[in-house]
């Protein structure tokens, strides 16, 4: 009931304040688990899934210092949300997540671990490749803009709903990395993840991911 109540919630909010128009819906699994990878640059990116997956098993990660707003803490409570440590190994939110990733239930996963001021790319902290290789599931490229905080405040200020562009990728897997260990392995999934996001976004916005060999490798393949 109250994961009902607080999706209806997330999708009216949205709906007031935002026009979201998507792109490569078909990619999007119609069942099972997967892990969905995608940038962040405004407040507005968590409730997106709510609106446009129509699923009661997404798994979101969300940051400690979010408890102490009443809203954000009711909210988490309600969409079944798993608190993270986002600057330590927080290893019981990773069994956590992944427990119920396993299960089916769909995990959403921002690698950049903050939001971009700009809405260019940031690099990612390690974690999303590990918890995507960890699991085996396939991975699906999500790219944002028109949520940016500084564009979502412009648009209110106008009394405009903010046009928010949604585009998906196709579903990937991380391939074995036998010739890397350790920390090396972890970057060199991050990159990928990282890259694929990048390939979806508009030039201007692939930040520091903007001259990677491997983005122009998939825009050449795109």
């Amino acid at each position: 009931m109250q994961y009902r109540l607080g999706r209806l919630v997330i999708r009216l909010l949205i709906r007031l304040v935002a026009r979201v128009e998507v792109v490569g819906a078909d990619y999007i699994p119609p069942s099972g688990g997967f892990v969905a990878v995608t940038n962040h640059v405004g407040r507005l990116d968590a409730g997106l899934p709510y609106v446009l997956l129509d699923r009661d098993d997404i798994i979101m990660l969300v940051a400690e210092k979010y408890r102490e707003v009443f809203v954000t803490r009711w909210l988490a409570g309600a969409m079944n949300g798993i608190w993270v440590d986002r600057f330590g190994a927080d290893m019981t939110a990773v069994r956590a997540a992944l427990r119920r990733l396993k299960a089916g239930g769909v995990m959403v996963v921002a690698p950049e671990g903050t939001r971009s001021v700009t809405g260019a790319l940031i690099e990612a902290r390690s974690g999303a490749g590990f918890l995507a290789a960890k699991s085996g599931a396939p991975i699906l490229p999500t790219a944002l803009t028109g949520c940016e905080d500084f564009a979502m405040k412009a648009s209110l200020r106008r009394f405009r709903r903010a046009p928010v562009l949604v585009v998906f990728g196709p579903t990937f897997f991380l391939v074995p990395r036998p010739d890397l260990a350790g920390e090396a392995r972890l970057h060199a999934y991050d990159e990928e993840i990282m890259c694929r996001i990048a390939a979806l976004l508009p030039p201007d916005r692939r930040g520091f991911y903007a001259e990677h060999p491997r983005v122009t490798e998939l825009l050449a393949t795109a």
